[in-house]
């Protein structure tokens, strides 16, 4: 084993004797290799460009990698060089060019190694790093080293004069504050953090960069208050949302006052934003009310205003969510818990477009457009007398019926991926999409909690799934109890399960009223198909009575649709074929 504990006698004559300059060709060589002279200003530029257009993590992998580049290209020089030297002699090549080339001078501390025996280690020492002086110049102290383009020369000349991986961390860096900057090298298996080093010198494909742009996309969308009314999240195919929307885009045109019933979850809150932002009013206050979140004795006050002193605690005058809401939107959830005094007070408001103030006795013109909406039977709670019938009746003159979940499946692919794209920006994840499993498992869960409860799923997919996988089943379900199967698939003998009644019913409606085409039929059987024989085309293709060659030929005109097209049907989510991941 060689080591050094001391600067041995510089050689670096024989290597500036290796650099020529042509006048006549305007070329610089060293040994066989083209340099450049630059300069270090302009460099420092170019690298703060980078910086500020990708990012401090992403520059810092560009110019480790560059810097590799370059320490790999400086080897060859060093193997040229190895025949008639000692390994350590050839090994100094390296930090003699970079000393130089005017990048760092570098001083070995120490350095210990055997070429036959793969073992490796230095310290060493850099003074006047370019790299951390313009670092500093531009950005201040880090936290961090910044010598990235000189971290990456050592790991790839080293790397190639060895034969193996070897990393290099700065332990001391100019950038950090520090006089000089210090380095440590030896095998990547002896650092505890290599994988998190060795991340910088895999380069990041466009596909990559790309997610990321649109990742940021997503997360200033997302700044903009979290009101989730993206056109995905009031989007689908349904028939059943397909007419609940139609006459919500009817009633938008209109001033009139609109009730929406579904269950708990459907959506109710968005097709109110949605409502107020197709009409006329879309320009002015949006104010949302839960009347089941407001303490009884509190209602009035809320809902009207207050003056001062109305009511013990009363200490100033405020108006009410009416007035806000004064030339726009209000948004009335959970009417049904109203209390009766107050919904006296609502009919008037409703009737006489004027309000009071708790405590007071003038009158105020508001202009309001009223949404409400209740997941309860209000005409029960008529006969009951806990709901004034008078007002029901006024707010039963345009009712939309939200259905629920279930029974808009086709709509479950739509809303996943948004929030797939939602949550994924949230928490900074790149995921692929989800299994194939996960796919059925989430078209066939029945969904009580309708959109909520898929939102949360989809978020806790996104939380638990490795970043760059795809989303599973058991990160959608903590239990296998909550997974069910998919509506539409096949038998044990490839077919389609006509004892299934309500699959053969959903699948028909879906191909009558345009929700579903034959080839998007045929494209759910194929890949079904594929995924029950687990990949095996042969197999694939006897339980659906066609050749290999016929299922291959079809798979094919499949995908080439897909790629021309861009995207999926509405009706499927936005992946591959089974089988193929």
């Amino acid at each position: 084993m060689t080591k050094l504990r001391a600067v041995p006698r510089s050689t670096s004559e024989d290597l500036r004797a290796r650099v020529h300059f042509c006048a006549e060709t305007g070329q610089i060589w060293l040994h066989e290799h083209r340099m450049l002279l630059v300069h270090a200003e302009a460099q420092a530029t170019l690298r703060k460009e980078l910086i500020d257009t990708l990012g401090m993590d992403r520059a810092k992998g560009l110019l480790t990698r560059m810097g590799y580049a370059s320490g790999v290209r400086d080897a060859e020089l060093a193997r040229t060089r190895a025949e008639d030297s000692t390994d350590l002699e050839a090994f100094m090549t390296g930090p003699q060019l970079h000393t130089l080339e005017g990048i760092v001078r570098v001083t070995p501390i120490q350095i210990e190694l055997n070429r036959h025996a793969g073992t490796f280690y230095a310290e060493i020492l850099w003074e006047h790093s370019w790299e951390g002086q313009w670092h500093r110049h531009h950005y201040g102290i880090h936290s961090e080293p910044v010598c990235w383009t000189q971290i990456g020369y050592a790991c790839g000349y080293t790397s190639a004069f060895m034969g193996r991986t070897i990393l290099y961390k700065e332990v001391e860096c100019t950038g950090m504050g520090h006089n000089n900057c210090r380095i440590i090298g030896k095998p990547a298996e002896e650092w505890d953090d290599a994988a998190e080093q060795m991340r910088f010198f895999n380069s990041e494909s466009i596909a990559d960069q790309l997610i990321d742009l649109q990742t940021q996309v997503v997360q200033l969308r997302s700044s903009i208050g979290d009101r989730d009314q993206s056109p995905e999240q009031v989007a689908g195919v349904s028939p059943g949302f397909r007419a609940a929307h139609e006459l919500l885009q009817r009633a938008a045109e209109s001033h009139i006052t609109v009730l929406l019933t579904g269950e708990t979850g459907v959506g109710k809150e968005v097709f109110a934003r949605s409502l107020h932002d197709m009409g006329a009013r879309s320009g002015k206050p949006f104010i949302a009310v839960n009347c089941a979140a407001i303490p009884a004795e509190l209602v009035e006050s809320e809902l009207f205003g207050v003056e001062k002193g109305a009511y013990t605690g009363a200490l100033v005058s405020r108006p009410g969510r009416f007035e806000r809401a004064d030339g726009g939107t209000l948004f009335l959830d959970e009417i049904g818990d109203l209390p009766l005094s107050a919904q006296a007070k609502l009919l008037r408001v409703l009737q006489e477009g004027e309000i009071e103030r708790l405590g007071d006795q003038k009158t105020r013109k508001v202009n309001v457009r009223l949404v409400a909406a209740t997941n309860v039977g209000l005409q029960q709670m008529v006969k009951e007398g806990r709901f004034r019938s008078d007002l029901y009746y006024r707010l039963n003159a345009y009712q939309i019926v939200i259905p629920p979940l279930r029974e808009r499946k086709q709509d479950i692919p739509v809303l996943a991926k948004h929030f797939l794209a939602k949550y994924c920006a949230i928490h900074g994840k790149k995921l692929r999409g989800f299994t194939d499993k996960a796919k059925r498992a989430l078209l066939g869960h029945p969904w009580p909690g309708n959109i909520r409860e898929l939102q949360n799923t989809v978020e806790r997919g996104v939380i638990l799934a490795p970043s760059g996988t795809r989303i599973e089943v058991g990160h959608l379900f903590l239990s296998s109890s909550e997974v069910q199967t998919q509506e539409f698939v096949l038998d044990s003998a490839g077919g389609l399960d006509i004892n299934r009644w309500e699959t053969g019913k959903d699948l028909r409606e879906a191909v009558f009223n345009g929700t579903l085409t034959l080839d998007e039929v045929e494209a759910m059987l194929l890949e079904a198909a594929v995924d029950n024989a687990r990949g095996n085309l042969s197999s694939a293709a006897r339980m659906l009575g066609l050749t290999r060659a016929q299922i291959a030929y079809r798979l094919k005109r499949l995908q080439e649709a897909r790629d021309s097209a861009g995207n999926l049907p509405p009706a499927a989510f936005d992946e591959m074929h089974p089988g193929a991941h």
